[in-house]
């Protein structure tokens, strides 16, 4: 038996932007601060700052060296370019049926705007690499992919959700207890391409590639690439881009925790547009590590949170009506790109309704 790891090419990412850019001023985490008790009160405050705030930061220090990140990235792009057209489609998600994300989404999947649909491509895989079969190319590297998600879940998700925690000043180990990485749990790995338009597409998607948004699930990990298209809509309406840092994540939280905050950890909108000049022939790699709660989590505030009794709970719904983590992604996922949006309420917003909740997307 050939037990041998096939040699992966180089991915080669664009150089840095040189454009000038209005870039969010976004606060930097230091995780290896997390290994004493003050260094974990300091980032608490930082982050919860953060998070109150701008809704997006940067981690640093996280345990993968800069040869390591850029391993994976060699490896994400193999999913993209050493798998062939019909091979993805063999290995496909069902999103819309199963409100799973797991397999390929392939271009043209999401409705963007005027009759404009995506070139995007991603590979999703669930923390559990083994639950499903995968690409033969990818399959020489699933211990390694593995190692990844295990990576992400116990040495940068978990210190991040007890950061969380003590920014509301609950027992530290609150939410790291609803993400278990053995329990069912749609928390997954993401590889995703954005390919460059036509000058007709741009036009009529007013150069965006994917509208504002949240994201559904507790903690969303960016690894930070070179290739500026990504934007957040900063408090004073504003949109800023978020600028690249070496062997950086870029963090921000999403729909359930902000059920689980209460309203006080709020997902910050974010889209993505075409890149900047200098890099709008390049395409644009990115990994991911989404992190939700356990399905059978109940959306419901901490409402014993010294933070939250000082003040006040925003819950979305009664405790009563709250979802699942299960039914809230399944909602979400099926619907994202697929459903028909209806004007919103407030200028340059459109609407849908998932679990009886209004989910907003800025366009």
């Amino acid at each position: 038996m050939n037990t041998s790891i096939p040699e992966v090419p180089r991915y080669i990412p664009a150089p840095p932007t040189r454009e000038p850019l209005e870039f969010a001023d976004l606060v930097v985490i230091d995780l290896q601060q997390c290994a004493t008790q003050e260094g974990r009160d300091k980032l608490a405050r930082q982050v919860r700052d953060a998070m109150s705030s701008v809704g997006f930061f940067y981690v640093v220090n996280h345990g993968y060296t800069q040869a390591q990140t850029d391993r994976i990235f060699d490896l994400a792009d193999i999913a993209f370019t050493n798998v062939d057209s019909e091979e993805k489609k063999l290995y496909a998600g069902r999103m819309k049926e199963t409100g799973s994300h797991q397999g390929y989404k392939l271009r043209n999947y999401w409705h963007i705007d005027s009759g404009v649909h995506d070139q995007v491509e991603a590979y999703n895989i669930n923390r559990d690499v083994r639950m499903k079969q995968h690409p033969v190319a990818l399959r020489p590297f699933l211990g390694e992919l593995e190692a990844f998600g295990r990576h992400n879940h116990f040495n940068v998700l978990h210190p991040l959700l007890r950061l969380l925690a003590l920014g509301l000043e609950l027992p530290e180990e609150t939410f790291v207890n609803l993400h278990g990485y053995n329990s069912i749990s749609e928390t997954f790995i993401r590889f995703m391409k954005y390919y460059p338009r036509s000058e007709e597409e741009e036009t009529k998607t007013r150069n965006v590639w994917m509208k504002g948004h949240t994201d559904f699930g507790s903690v969303t990990l960016l690894y930070s690439q070179p290739v500026s298209a990504l934007q957040i809509l900063s408090p004073d309406g504003k949109w800023r881009w978020i600028r690249h840092i070496d062997n950086a994540l870029v963090i921000n939280t999403g729909d359930a925790m902000e059920f689980l905050s209460g309203g006080f950890y709020k997902p910050t909108i974010h889209r993505v547009v075409q890149p900047p000049k200098d890099q709008s022939n390049w395409t644009r790699l990115s990994v991911f590590y989404f992190s939700l709660p356990d399905d059978n989590t109940k959306l419901v505030p901490f409402a014993d949170s010294p933070v939250l009794r000082k003040y006040g709970i925003q819950r979305r719904c009664e405790d009563v009506d709250a979802p699942t983590m299960e039914e809230w992604r399944k909602g979400r996922t099926s619907a994202f790109g697929q459903s028909v949006l209806r004007q919103g309420n407030e200028t340059g917003t459109q609407e849908e309704v998932i679990q009886g909740l209004v989910v907003k997307h800025y366009n």
